[in-house]
């Protein structure tokens, strides 16, 4: 089983993916605001088996945050919800919604990135990983073969 992660992706690239979204094994867009030094960020992101609560792994859409005022977090936890549905649960700086709507789509990620950059006034930086991608596959995908990073191992 290969694995291989893309990243610093923009949300106009991943939008014009077409990867087959079986192989697509996690997701994260990671909302930065400027000034990018001062690490004031949000990251959503989906683990297609699952984000580890305590120890047990919840399926759904999560957010983290780092240097958001917690007065922020409703709005963006509202937001997620409107969208993706879900049960809201809380640890520490992650918000997960246990049982939301799963996407898997460039397009569908893509657009997440372009409204959470224009709701909560962000820049968006993407990552997607894939497990046992064929050369065809990512020929036919579109995927950049400068934004890959081979992730070692079985």
């Amino acid at each position: 089983m290969s694995k291989s992660r893309y990243w610093k992706l923009t949300s106009d690239e991943v939008e014009k993916f077409t990867y087959n979204e079986d192989k697509l094994l996690n997701w994260e867009i990671k909302c930065i605001r400027d000034p990018e030094e001062d690490a004031i960020f949000i990251g959503v992101f989906l683990f297609r088996h699952g984000i580890p609560l305590d120890y047990e792994p919840i399926k759904g859409i999560v957010y983290y945050h780092n240097h958001i005022p917690r007065s922020e977090l409703p709005s963006i936890t509202k937001f997620l919800k409107q969208k993706f549905g879900g049960t809201e649960k809380e640890k520490a700086e992650r918000i997960f919604l246990q049982g939301s709507k799963e996407i898997y789509s460039g397009k569908d990620i893509g657009s997440l990135a372009k409204e959470l950059e224009s709701k909560f006034n962000t820049k968006p930086i993407i990552s997607l990983e894939f497990q046992d991608l064929t050369d065809e596959e990512v020929k036919e995908s579109g995927l950049p073969g400068a934004k890959l990073l081979p992730i070692p191992g079985k």
